[in-house]
């Protein structure tokens, strides 16, 4: 279901949000001048590398009890605020950002447009909506600044495989993709749907590929095939859902990243995960983001990833 306040109070405060929102930006320094303990986070150090400018963050989460959570949600978070993950922007140095509708929300977007109108103009958004969901509801969507919606099969799902594709069609006109994290049976089983979808698909997670097949896995040559051929991209987000090796250098996770970036530099995105709501103790997001200088060690390659890729694909 989604509810719409009054057109002039709903513009009124998403002015005002805009104009905070950019004033808090002009206030960020340089990451290692503002680095310091965030919430949900661990650690307090500046990422080892010095970011692009508008280096986004391409896949992070906004919980608030102001919005009631979904009937039977698996994962029902402390709350994790606009204002909370602005300090982890200060820390990181990132100055875009994607906000995800998590599972917690269903299909209620509120939470999401509302962190959208706070933002400002440096962020996108990714809803989760069914088949129900009207054209003038995908339109408002859009104006919020939404342009993806996300398939969350692996966890509290509310959507199924066999709304994708009528989904996608719906969605193309408006430049939108379909940002998916499904089990990798259900992936083979969706293997000709996904090939053929008329909208670009974007792998969460790593594309939930085990790390310990890596490239030999099946999943890994379906997705490697449409990002080569610009039908999709993928988010280098949680490693620490992939790693059994670890924090904090998550080896094993660094020959697939190599791997994805090899093969498709135009097609990765960075994500934090932040504010990880699978993990009960929290990550160090500065860490998690040194690494991309272990797995892209040329800087011009890096600020494709950070900068480039995002600003294509969310038309920042």
């Amino acid at each position: 279901m989604y509810h719409f306040s009054h057109p002039r109070r709903r513009f009124l405060r998403q002015a005002a949000m805009t104009a905070l929102g950019a004033t808090t930006m002009l206030r960020l320094g340089n990451a290692s001048a503002d680095a310091g303990p965030a919430p949900f986070s661990s650690g307090s150090d500046a990422p080892t590398f010095t970011l692009p400018a508008d280096a986004c963050d391409c896949h992070m989460h906004i919980y608030d009890s102001r919005f009631p959570a979904a009937p039977g949600a698996k994962l029902r978070p402390a709350d994790a605020t606009v204002a909370m993950y602005r300090l982890l922007q200060r820390r990181l140095g990132t100055r875009r950002n994607v906000v995800v509708t998590p599972s917690t929300y269903g299909t209620d977007n509120r939470c999401t447009l509302d962190a959208l109108a706070q933002f400002g103009p440096s962020a996108r958004g990714v809803a989760v909506a069914d088949t129900g969901i009207s054209d003038e509801a995908l339109r408002h969507l859009d104006r919020a600044g939404v342009r993806g919606l996300r398939f969350n099969l692996a966890v509290g799902a509310v959507t199924t495989a066999d709304m994708i594709e009528p989904l996608a069609r719906r969605i193309a006109p408006l430049g939108w993709h379909v940002q998916v994290n499904m089990p990798l049976e259900e992936l083979e089983r969706q293997r000709a749907m996904l090939q053929r979808l008329p909208v670009p698909v974007v792998f969460d997670h790593f594309g939930r590929i085990p790390v310990a097949a890596g490239i030999e896995h099946p999943a890994y040559a379906l997705i490697i095939e449409l990002m080569q051929r610009e039908r999709a991209y993928i988010k280098l987000s949680g490693a620490y859902l992939a790693s059994k090796a670890g924090a904090p250098a998550y080896a094993d996770v660094a020959p697939l990243a190599r791997a994805l970036i090899d093969a498709a530099p135009n097609r990765v995105l960075w994500g934090s995960d932040w504010p990880h709501p699978t993990e009960t103790s929290k990550p160090d997001d500065a860490a998690l983001l040194s690494l991309l200088a272990q797995w892209a060690p040329d800087a011009a390659l890096r600020e494709r990833i950070l900068v480039a890729n995002p600003a294509r694909l969310y038309r920042f």
